[in-house]
């Protein structure tokens, strides 16, 4: 297993002092609202890219870049 900076910074002692626990983060999944929607597409059609997208959406890139193929949404950059 790889172990990465990430992995050392969120790991803890264990109580009894023997062993190291991983803390795992939990996945919070949010419903797309019909403002997520028209925000989304708004974004696209100025061309700002996924990750500004992503991150006015407070979404990640991959979420993102679903729900965008799902609606049929280019997040192309391109002219």
């Amino acid at each position: 297993m790889l172990i990465t900076k990430h992995d050392v910074l969120e790991a803890r002692l264990s109580q009894t002092g023997t062993g190291i626990e991983m803390k795992k983060k939990k996945s919070v999944k949010r419903a797309w609202t019909s403002s997520d929607v028209r925000e989304l597409k708004s974004l696209a059609k100025k061309k700002v890219g996924v990750a500004r997208i992503s991150k006015a959406l407070k979404r990640t890139i991959g979420a993102t870049a679903v729900k965008a193929h799902i609606l049929g949404v280019s997040l192309d950059t391109r002219g």
